[in-house]
């Protein structure tokens, strides 16, 4: 019987081979179809240094193709982040080596080019991956000992995605629960585990929720489990009152639950996002924006009456509260603070609806990136009205206070922007936000802000 370990081992030497293989292959088009390269001594020795440190950087990156729960966005920023890698590390040595390669305008499309083609193939190899396992290939059998709701759930998961490749053959405990359904029979009592495991070597997986008094059964099942390569799997008993995904952590030798995954709570993750929206931030207000302020208070002194700027106080990390800036759209009006904008609202000048339909609107918050009130990309800040009365109607409403807003975000370009005239549309966006919140990387925060350019350049009707 092969593990799932030795499977994944596998997966992953056969991805990052190929993904070198694919690699190599473009470069050496690049350097052969596009720049007419004569292939000398000098030039394979330049291949072998490429090679050599891309093959370092994707290793450094690693592969996340074999993980059971992983999004097709996730697969194409690990590849942006090891191709960026590998420019950062490739690009200085190969100069100041003297190595004979591309003209440096041909690089951001070798690299462009490098995404797209490693992305594919590694996209590629999930979709396989996934058709193989709804197949019956990589099944990994499972069994359950302890039939609480806990177990139950979990049975459902497995039964319910099949690209996971879980097959459950039955639960025991010490009596028949109705409740799991005939496909997942009764095995026995808890005193029957190593018997059945012993006439059924191919069990890779037990997951129990016994409680913790039966300590001494748990223990007998955990130890036996160990000597013959069964991976046990604790459940802990937390779903009578936590209807929520909990996350295991050590604090030294402790062992406690957290119900959230906070990649930001960890200073070098706030650091790397806080650098970077400084960089972005700064360079932007020192070029573009002073043409764009220029045009814009001359526009908008022609058009309307009443100041440039617009400001309203907004809540944001910790639910602290502070001024956000925009470009004023609208006529000075009494309800700026109270009454959100809508689609055909009188408020609006034809200047303010081309600026909201452009996001131009919004471009002064680079300012507030820059002192460090909001991010470039984080949950959007509400006005303080709004925040008072959802927080009251949605119970995880005030999470998406846990870092720093941002000028986009991940529910704007997921179907969550401008008016929520219902509920559930803004019980969305907090969804949408609390994903964000613990699914934060750099490479996300790249992708969400391609998106928002490409939805500007497109058009989202959602923008008024």
């Amino acid at each position: 019987m092969i593990s799932n370990t030795h499977r994944n081992g596998l997966v992953v030497a056969g991805t990052l081979i190929g993904d070198w293989l694919l690699a190599m292959l473009t470069y050496w088009l690049f350097m052969s179809l596009f720049l007419d390269v004569t292939w000398d001594e000098m030039q394979l020795h330049t291949s072998v240094v490429v090679g050599v440190l891309y093959c370092a950087c994707i290793i450094n990156g690693g592969v996340m193709l074999y993980l059971r729960e992983v999004k097709r966005f996730q697969i194409v920023t690990k590849v942006t982040r090891n191709v960026l890698l590998f420019a950062v590390v490739a690009i200085p040595l190969l100069k100041f080596g003297h190595f004979r390669t591309m003209d440096y305008d041909m690089v951001p499309l070798f690299l462009l080019a490098l995404i797209v083609v490693v992305s594919s193939f590694r996209l590629c190899v999930r979709s396989l991956m996934n058709y193989y396992r709804k197949k019956g290939g990589h099944v990994t059998k499972v069994v359950f000992v302890g039939s609480k709701y806990n177990n139950l759930a979990l049975y459902k998961e497995m039964k319910s995605i099949t690209s996971l490749g879980y097959r459950p053959l039955g639960y025991f405990d010490d009596n028949v629960n109705p409740k799991f359904p005939e496909d997942c029979p009764y095995l026995g009592t808890p005193s029957d585990v190593m018997e059945y495991l012993a006439n059924h070597k191919d069990v890779q997986e037990l997951f129990c929720c016994l409680p913790s008094q039966r300590a001494e059964e748990i223990m007998k099942i955990l130890h036996y489990c160990e000597k013959h390569f069964v991976h046990f799997y604790n459940v802990p008993n937390v779903t009578n009152y936590l209807h929520h995904r909990v996350y295991f952590n050590m604090l030294d030798s402790v062992p406690y639950l957290s119900l959230y995954r906070e990649p930001l709570s960890r200073p070098e993750n706030r650091a790397e996002k806080r650098l970077f929206d400084i960089l972005v931030s700064g360079l932007f207000l020192c070029t573009l924006f002073p043409i764009i302020l220029v045009i814009v208070t001359i526009i908008t002194k022609l058009t309307m009456p009443g100041p440039v700027f617009f400001k309203q106080k907004r809540n944001g990390l910790n639910g602290k509260e502070f001024y956000c800036y925009k470009f004023r759209s609208m006529k000075v009006n009494a309800d700026a603070d109270k009454v959100q904008a809508t689609k055909d609202d009188p408020r609006k000048t034809k200047w303010g609806n081309i600026m909201r339909k452009t996001n131009i609107d919004e471009l002064p918050q680079f300012w507030n990136v820059f002192v460090g009130n909001m991010s470039l990309v984080g949950p959007r800040p509400h006005m303080l009205k709004h925040t008072e009365e959802y927080s009251k109607l949605i119970n995880k409403y005030m999470i998406r206070h846990f870092v720093k807003p941002g000028i986009t975000g991940w529910s704007q370009v997921t179907g969550f922007r401008g008016e929520t005239k219902e509920l559930s549309q803004m019980e969305g966006r907090v969804q949408g936000d609390i994903w964000y919140i613990e699914h934060w990387s750099l490479g996300l925060d790249l992708y969400i802000m391609f998106r928002t350019i490409a939805n500007v350049i497109a058009g989202d009707k959602e923008a008024y």
